[in-house]
């Protein structure tokens, strides 16, 4: 059983920036993958961006790159989402999410374990 943990959030004028963190505890995995997902009111839940571990490979929903960053500190097994140049359309609960597996996905289906997520919301 994995628990994950998500922080960061807050209200933000559109422009600024945040960074999210997710904590992942309980089993051990040598190797794994996280993401993370966000979800407007309304729409469904959408990929943004995803690492593995070990070698830290990434992959990014098109229309978030070059403003989102994602990255990894396994020895706090911790993964960060840099968010910057914040528009209105960000505004979402942002979900932080384990897969048992190294192997990048795009697909909510995909993960294993889920964070209880962190509301962000852009004013302008």
């Amino acid at each position: 059983q994995v628990q994950v943990v998500e922080s960061g959030g807050g209200l933000v004028q559109a422009g600024g920036s945040l960074r999210l963190s997710c904590a992942a505890s309980g089993r051990a995995f040598s190797s794994y993958s996280m993401g993370w997902f966000r979800q407007a009111p309304g729409k469904e839940r959408e990929f943004i961006a995803a690492i593995s571990w070990p070698g830290a490979s990434t992959i990014y929903q098109d229309s978030v790159k070059g403003r989102f960053t994602i990255s990894v500190d396994n020895a706090k097994n911790t993964v960060y989402l840099q968010v910057n140049s914040l528009k209105s359309e960000d505004t979402a609960v942002y979900y932080c999410a384990f897969r048992i597996w190294a192997r990048l996905s795009y697909s909510v289906g995909q993960y294993d374990y889920w964070g209880q997520g962190t509301q962000v919301t852009i004013s302008s």
